[in-house]
This record gives structure tokens, C-alpha cells and sequence, in this order.
């Protein structure tokens, strides 16, 4: 007799049945999902804060206007000015010093008045026993007229980038020093 049973006819079998979840399983599944959820709720912020400002593009930076280029003479001169800053919500207004001078080929150049010891304020020819000279009250530091280091200081001044159009003297960013380079 050739009788297939029911077990060996693929035809008579009934089609699988949608698998079960158990209560274990759904109760993993959402416990998991919802604690992912409050995870990365928590996390992205701190990679937002972290990752923002590389995302900000740099421009060239900006220039403000100073001085009067019919002003600058070969002596230092200290001219104040405002740099308007924005952090985040708060806007604030910083003011700045510049020693503007012209050197002997009657380029303009801009210097910082801090000084690279311990970052006091340097003035111009206030020390009448170092004459023409910039000086750090705190403590004795020296510098040329073109910013040099003489004494104390590890470093020259910095000099602002400076840029000169319609007849006025403005400055960007705080750079190293080169016109001392240029006179050493």
C-alpha cells in the first residue's frame, strides 16, 4: 500500500504559525528602547556643544577702524577703540589698546600694549631710565620701539594685523611680531 501519511506530504501540512513574543521579551524590547531613547537624549546635547563651534566657519576676521593715518607719526602713539563681541546670548563690548606707529619706511604698524612676561600693560617712555622705550611697571620688562624684547620678557610684543584704507588705520587679530624680526 502506498499511502503517504500526513507528516510526509508537504501539501496536507498546515503553514507555519506567526511566532509568539512572550511578556519577557516585549518587556525587554521596550525597556530598552526607551532607555536608548533617554540616552541619546541626554548625550546629544554634550556632542552638539562639543562639535558646534569646529561647524562654525572662521572668516577672515573682521577690522575695525582706529586712527586717522594723517595721525601716525614715528613716535608710538596709544589709541583705544571698542571690539563689540557676541558669546552665545551675551553681547558685550571690549576696549582694546594699540601703540600705532610708522617705522622708517613709513609703513604703519600696530602693537599690543600687553606684555609677554606676565601680561601686564606696557607703556611707552614712561620709565625715564630706559628713554624711548616700552616698559612693564610690574615687573621691569623692556622692549624696543619696534615691540623687541630687551629685558625679562621671553618674547617681543604682538602686533595687530593692520590694514589702511581711505585714510584710516584699521586692526584685526592680535599676530606674532615681525617688525622686530625685520630690525634685529
Amino acid at each position: 500500500m502506498s499511502s503517504f501519511s500526513e507528516e510526509q506530504n508537504p501539501h496536507t501540512q498546515e503553514p507555519p504559525g506567526r511566532k509568539e513574543i512572550s511578556r519577557r521579551q516585549f518587556l525587554t524590547y521596550t525597556l530598552g528602547g526607551a532607555t536608548a531613547f533617554m540616552g541619546a537624549g541626554a548625550i546629544l546635547p554634550m556632542v552638539r556643544f562639543a562639535v558646534d563651534p569646529i561647524l562654525h566657519k572662521r572668516g577672515a576676521g573682521d577690522f575695525i577702524k582706529v586712527a586717522e593715518t594723517s595721525k601716525i607719526t614715528d613716535v608710538p602713539q596709544e589709541f583705544t577703540f571698542e571690539l563689540k563681541q557676541q558669546d552665545g546670548w551675551y553681547a558685550s563690548t571690549a576696549t582694546l589698546t594699540a601703540w600705532i606707529r610708522k617705522d622708517e619706511n613709513g609703513e604703519i604698524y600696530a602693537l599690543s600694549p600687553i606684555c609677554k612676561h606676565l601680561g601686564c600693560t606696557v607703556g611707552w617712555n614712561n620709565n625715564k631710565s630706559y628713554p624711548d622705550e616700552y616698559h612693564c611697571p610690574c615687573h621691569g620688562a623692556r622692549y624696543t620701539k619696534a615691540g623687541g624684547n630687551l629685558e625679562v620678557a621671553p618674547k617681543p610684543l604682538d602686533q595687530y594685523q593692520t590694514k589702511i584704507d581711505g585714510g584710516w588705520v584699521y586692526l584685526g587679530d592680535i599676530v606674532p611680531n615681525t617688525v622686530a624680526e625685520k630690525e634685529a
